[in-house]
């Protein structure tokens, strides 16, 4: 077994009856070929509870400075992670996205870029509009909802793909995309708060 299922099945083990995760629409994400799973942002746990609850592996971008500890950074790289410098438009982050896509892997952003330390949405940065456009990926709506706290009902659903062929033909930049993605999400929200 290696490290990134090790470790996807001692974190679902621990999370999943302790936020009694509920997953809705897992059959939204494919089976094969490149994809892009977007999701809000609210608790340093999203990555952990998107890579438990998508069907398939995930990669996801983590932040430079925590790959400078050595045992962190490999353990990080075991586990489908690769850094990105905040702040910066990161080309060796980007190169790296758009391989793992050309490779039809699977992709975890958070467009916010941060995490909304009030639990509302924030405004996208531009870059899942800039792998959204610059790949053939499906794109994934995901949206975490409810409070992380022990034994209190945590929602991860899985919305139907994002039509980007219209921001494609429109040839709209990264940044309207991501609204749009985001816009998705948003809906996501509003739908399942309930």
């Amino acid at each position: 077994m290696n490290l990134y299922k090790f470790a996807r099945t001692i974190v679902a083990i621990i999370l999943f009856p302790l936020y009694r995760i509920k997953v809705i629409g897992k059959e939204n994400v494919p089976k094969q070929g490149p994809v892009i799973i977007c999701s809000n942002h609210i608790s340093n746990l999203d990555p952990p509870v998107v890579g438990i609850t998508s069907p398939r592996d995930i990669y996801f971008m983590a932040k430079g400075e925590l790959f400078e500890k050595p045992i962190l950074g490999k353990i990080l790289l075991g586990i489908h992670a690769f850094p990105v410098k905040r702040g910066l438009s990161d080309r060796n982050a980007l190169r790296k996205g758009l391989k793992i896509l050309d490779n039809q892997e699977t992709l975890g952003l958070f467009p916010e870029g941060t995490r909304s330390k009030s639990g509302e949405l924030g405004k996208p940065l531009a870059g899942a509009g800039f792998f959204a456009l610059r790949s053939q990926a499906v794109i994934i709506p995901c949206a975490i909802i409810g409070p992380y706290k022990p034994f209190k009902r945590l929602k991860v659903v899985y919305g139907s793909p994002v039509d980007m062929e219209h921001y494609r033909q429109s040839k709209a930049s990264a940044k309207e995309a991501a609204d749009g993605i985001m816009e998705e999400i948003s809906k996501l929200i509003e739908t399942h708060q309930k």
